[in-house]
């Protein structure tokens, strides 16, 4: 797919998608552990650009197992003794049951304190125990949640309960877009700055729209931000001045077309009503973003997930959104796209 294909000159068809996508509520899944990591997530939400209005789900996962419940007080009559087996299953579910109470305990505070700032929302929360990767990620598809929220580390496995790589995992494996929070303390209504990062697939095409429909307190900034890499001719073409002259034709021409999508995509911006500001730069995406931000004093990367399907080629092609997430020092939200939701080119209108 070109980019020029992904991001056409007239934005008509991102408001007509805006539109489309904006008749349902939006449905958050908050992933909280107690963590001060977790808590700065929490944070982090209140500048993260959110409806007025829409569903969240504060989800707390203790991480043990829990054998079935002891015999009750008839049964243990009836058996007439406690057996060694019974007496094991107790000691083991007692303590487990009492850490689940615990999660349960600590998603009631957080959702609590999500409600508090977002009182339109409706709010409802859950404990869990088990392999917290897979319970959030059984949640997100059962619940067909629209965004996950996860710290970037929590607590160890010591603490019994686990947050910090799950984050990184369900960038991989979830089916709904991922926010990986490094949260600070927000005033409400501060600008924020924003960065959103484009490379031609559909996925970002898609982050650019989620950054065009959130609500942002006025005077917030976005850069529209794209990594060029530069072809580079072998140590032959070096001394063939012809060949040389082709690769530096073929960069610059290049580097005109990334200029031309990130104005575009920066116009959009606008329109919603952000500062928007197109940067074309040359690099490594991975470690480009990652600096540009930080010198920026970004508040949060929009980028989109690749859209392969394949393992391997998500290993291979689509490390940049996780890299991106594991080194920002600012909040990371990988925007991919939900089965349930149409992109523009199959919208019926005939664009």
């Amino acid at each position: 797919m070109s980019r020029n294909s992904t991001f056409p000159a007239s934005s008509n068809r991102y408001v007509v998608c805006h539109l489309a996508a904006g008749r349902h509520l939006m449905k958050l899944l908050i992933a909280y552990d107690g963590s001060q990591c977790s808590e700065s997530a929490l944070d982090d939400l209140t500048n993260a650009g959110l409806p007025e209005t829409g569903e969240a789900l504060v989800m707390s996962v203790a991480e043990v197992w829990m054998p079935p419940p002891p015999p009750s007080a008839v049964e243990i009559v009836e058996m007439a003794v406690k057996t060694e087996g019974v007496l094991a299953l107790e000691r083991k579910y007692i303590p487990n049951a009492n850490v689940i109470k615990n999660a349960d305990q600590m998603a009631v505070r957080a959702a609590a304190r999500f409600q508090a700032r977002f009182p339109r929302w409706k709010i409802d929360h859950e404990a869990q125990w088990g392999s917290p990767n897979w319970e959030l990620f059984s949640k997100a598809e059962d619940w067909k949640a629209d965004l996950i929220v996860a710290g970037s580390h929590g607590r160890t496995a010591l603490g019994r309960f686990f947050l910090g790589s799950i984050s990184q995992w369900l960038l991989n494996e979830a089916h709904c877009s991922v926010r990986v929070a490094r949260g600070k303390v927000y005033e409400p209504n501060l600008p924020v700055r924003l960065i959103v990062g484009l490379d031609g697939s559909e996925n970002a095409r898609l982050a650019l729209e989620e950054v065009a429909s959130r609500h942002w307190p006025n005077n917030s900034e976005a850069h529209v931000v794209i990594f060029d890499q530069p072809l580079e001719s072998i140590i032959v073409g070096d001394f063939v001045p012809p060949i040389r002259k082709a690769f530096q034709e073929c960069n610059e021409e290049e580097n005109a077309h990334s200029l031309r999508i990130a104005r575009n995509a920066a116009d959009y911006l606008r329109e919603k009503g952000l500062c928007a500001e197109a940067i074309v730069k040359v690099g490594d995406p991975k470690q480009g973003l990652v600096r540009y931000a930080e010198e920026w004093r970004a508040d949060c990367i929009f980028i989109g997930a690749t859209g392969l399907t394949n393992r391997l080629e998500r290993f291979l092609l689509g490390s940049t959104a996780a890299a991106v997430a594991a080194r920002a020092h600012c909040s990371v939200e990988v925007v991919r796209k939900r089965g349930r939701r149409e992109s523009p080119e199959g919208n019926g209108n005939g664009d």
